[in-house]
């Protein structure tokens, strides 16, 4: 059955199907985690759920930035990209802001990789919104500052051919990359300092937008790059 998840900053009940974290057919997750570095989530943000995010996210769009650089820092990587930065969601996006400080939920990820998850102390990156919507945007290859990310798709593209896809590898070994698609309302946890990790370009007509909340793990420190400030501040 579906968990509540309450934000005590909204007035709105926002329930996750935390059921997800054992739909993903992954036994022994912890391990899996540290090897792999992927865990999908189906079905995380139920239809009503993902109802309440979408309005509340159409009405911060205001606030939105339109991205369109080379980042010098990820190899010269393209960001293509509408995005909002964790400030402007803190102070008018409750939701999302409560959902990222919401217990059950980081309960639920510390024990399905098998490590404690602490709030990233830079509320620039801490819950961020990644919006794709234009022909050939992409997130180009890239490693996060913090360790672990949960994203959340609140749109997702269906064209046939296939666009906007996740593909990650090993820093090292970029001939391993894999790709992976989802639909909205899923979600997946990424080993996101230790896997390259990129957004294929999407094609014309097509919508991309997830929430990605950023996590430090106990004992871990955080290596730092400019990166997250040129994306959403």
């Amino acid at each position: 059955m579906p968990t509540p998840s309450t934000s005590p900053e909204t007035e709105d009940r926002l329930v996750l199907d935390l059921d997800a974290f054992d739909r993903n057919g992954i036994q022994s997750t912890d391990v899996h985690f540290e090897r792999c570095g992927y865990i999908p989530l189906p079905g995380l943000i139920p239809k009503e759920a993902l109802g309440l995010l979408r309005t509340e996210i159409e009405q911060i769009m205001p606030w939105s930035s339109r991205r369109d650089f080379i980042m010098e820092c990820m190899d010269r990587t393209p960001r293509r990209m509408t995005t909002i930065g964790g400030l402007a969601l803190a102070e008018r996006a409750p939701t999302v802001a409560g959902l990222y400080h919401d217990q059950p939920l980081r309960s639920a990820m510390s024990q399905t990789i098998g490590r404690e998850l602490e709030t990233a102390d830079d509320p620039v990156e801490r819950h961020v919104l990644n919006m794709l919507h234009e022909a050939g945007d992409t997130h180009g290859f890239h490693i996060d500052d913090y360790p672990v990310a949960l994203v959340m798709f609140i749109e997702s593209p269906v064209c046939p051919d296939g666009c906007g896809r996740l593909e990650f590898c090993p820093i090292e070994d970029v001939h391993q990359a894999q790709t992976k698609s989802h639909c909205a309302g899923d979600a997946y946890i990424l080993r996101s300092d230790r896997l390259k990790h990129r957004v294929q370009p999407i094609h014309d007509g097509c919508r991309r937008t997830v929430l990605n909340f950023a996590y430090a793990v106990e004992g871990e420190a955080v290596k730092r790059t400019p990166s997250a400030s040129l994306l959403y501040s």
